[in-house]
């Protein structure tokens, strides 16, 4: 036996060794883990209209640009908001639906482009997964109308439609709606920004510098 191949067999055996009693206590540990108080907030206490202007409210403070409409008049409401961007070229996940997509812009779906060709993108449409109220966070899970997290992240506008049923109040009501935990999400609270160097307030660090979010109005009750 060669020394390098009994160096591994003493690392494997001390593993084991240490690992050897963590599946007896797997159900001790879930049964403990259950037993936690929870003493946060569960579920808001807000009014629907209230929570849907808290959520709008929020944004406006992150400086996101919010427009509010209904489902038949979407279509002319991104038409609008591509218009006021200046932008002529978009990115655009693979299903996102086609009326979307205003007439005389270039289109890009993402079919796995290359993130060069992404980066030619002066502006992304998606739509999202959740958004929390609380915080003023809107949450992709990156399905085929949200996109691959590239597209939200390159280009420098992103124009986001969220729909006043996928809001919540707060952060554990947003996990409930969860189904499973998703593989990837972003949360994305108003443009990105950073004041981490020298105190100084830097537009588009880490994300599009400009949002604008499309607030469709979905509920009877708004």
């Amino acid at each position: 036996m060669t020394t390098a191949v009994s160096s591994r067999k003493k690392i494997y055996d001390r593993i084991r060794s240490a690992t050897k009693s963590v599946a007896k206590n797997d159900a001790a540990r879930a049964e403990a883990y259950a037993a936690l108080p929870r003493p946060y907030v569960h579920t808001g206490q807000l009014s629907r209209k209230q929570t849907l202007d808290l959520m709008i409210e929020r944004l406006r403070e992150y400086e996101a640009g919010v427009t509010e409409t209904t489902p038949a008049e979407l279509p002319a409401a991104i038409a609008q908001k591509l218009a006021a961007s200046g932008h002529r070229k978009f990115v655009v996940p693979p299903a996102l639906p086609a009326e979307w997509l205003a007439a005389g812009y270039e289109w890009k779906v993402d079919n796995g482009l290359a993130s060069e060709e992404i980066e030619t993108a002066e502006g992304v449409v998606t739509a999202a997964f959740c958004a929390v109220a609380d915080s003023g966070t809107i949450v992709l899970h990156h399905s085929a109308s949200e996109g691959r997290r590239v597209i939200s992240l390159l280009p420098d506008f992103h124009l986001c439609i969220l729909r006043t049923s996928q809001i919540v109040e707060t952060l554990p009501e947003y996990f409930r709606r969860c189904a499973q935990p998703p593989a990837l999400a972003t949360t994305i609270s108003g443009p990105s920004a950073t004041a981490d160097i020298e105190m100084t307030r830097i537009k588009g660090v880490h994300g599009p510098r400009f949002l604008e979010v499309i607030l469709v109005n979905d509920e009877e009750a708004r």
